[in-house]
């Protein structure tokens, strides 16, 4: 487990597996969230705030800021997840609290906050990456200015998600991740290659469902995104995309890393959002990004379980 004070911005679209990164997160005291940035991907950003709002409130962890972001892609309409329902975050009671108009102030606030702190601070995205892409665009100067960014997306050498080719945060908004993989920011990517694997079984979610109020709540708004899966995937169990990128901060060592020369395609008909890393033998490659290859999925488990537990003790 890490030991050291890590500072972090965390960026995403709510979701069940971004309320499970996140309740995962406020279990660990090394990790200080300077704030939450919202944007538009599983749900619109009117829910995906509302929906990390509520799970602040669940963890009591209300006075770490939120902020809205981008409603949409940088360049197209927005396509939105089927796994997750019509509020994003189906099943969790979120849809109790208002729904309320939002302001785009995602990019300036991590502009702020990064260069209050130059080189100290860790971004981990766990949605469209929208709202970083915008933030490089106003300040060029920012890339450098980041510790490191901490991606969940992309497809290497599995089918797409989303498409044939492209994991679901590249393909809604391939602009933005085209933006931050050609910037000179130090990446670490989590994709669906190390993730497919690795999923919460249902006797684990019913335990987790034994351990207090945010147990029992997590257990039980993660039926309907368990159904969804089952209807649109074939998978039995939660898919923990989110979790494992965010378990990155927490246990870097469970985590194979394989240094890559990854582009972002956005043009193609069949193909927009794939990432495509030069993988011929004798190619020239000019790598861009640490790759997650292999994870502990036992140890992640097992580590998840018991931080989901020890957040119901605090």
């Amino acid at each position: 487990m890490v030991e050291e004070k890590n500072k972090i911005i965390i960026d995403t679209d709510p979701g069940h597996d971004d309320a499970m990164a996140l309740l995962m997160l406020f279990a660990v005291p090394q990790i200080e969230i300077l704030a939450i940035t919202t944007v538009a991907g599983n749900s619109t950003i009117e829910n995906t705030t509302r929906n990390a709002k509520y799970i602040l409130n669940l963890a009591k962890k209300e006075h770490i800021p939120l902020y809205a972001g981008a409603s949409k892609p940088i360049e197209r309409d927005l396509i939105k997840a089927n796994v997750h329902g019509i509020s994003g975050l189906d099943g969790s009671g979120a849809e109790s609290l208002p729904l309320e108009p939002t302001i785009d102030e995602a990019s300036d606030k991590i502009i702020e906050i990064v260069k209050q702190d130059p080189k100290e601070i860790t971004l981990l995205t766990l949605g469209p990456l929208t709202n970083i892409a915008k933030a490089f665009l106003k300040d060029p100067s920012l890339p450098k200015m980041i510790k490191q960014v901490i991606i969940m997306g992309g497809a290497i050498t599995v089918p797409g998600n989303k498409n044939r080719v492209a994991e679901f945060n590249f393909f809604v908004d391939p602009e933005a991740a085209k933006i931050i993989f050609d910037s000179e920011v130090e990446k670490v990517l989590i994709p669906l290659d190390a993730c497919n694997d690795i999923i919460l079984p249902e006797n684990a979610i019913r335990e987790i469902g034994q351990s207090g109020l945010i147990g029992k709540t997590l257990s039980k708004m993660l039926i309907p995104y368990i159904e969804n899966l089952k209807k649109f995937d074939g998978i039995a169990g939660a898919l923990m995309y989110d979790p494992l990128a965010a378990y990155y901060l927490i246990n870097p060592d469970a985590f194979q890393l394989e240094e890559m020369d990854i582009k972002i395609e956005t043009n193609g008909e069949y193909t927009f959002g794939m990432s495509v890393a030069e993988r011929r033998i004798a190619a020239s490659k000019n790598p861009n990004v640490k790759v997650a290859v292999k994870i502990d999925g036992q140890k992640f488990i097992e580590d998840f379980i018991n931080l989901i537990f020890r957040l119901n003790k605090r």
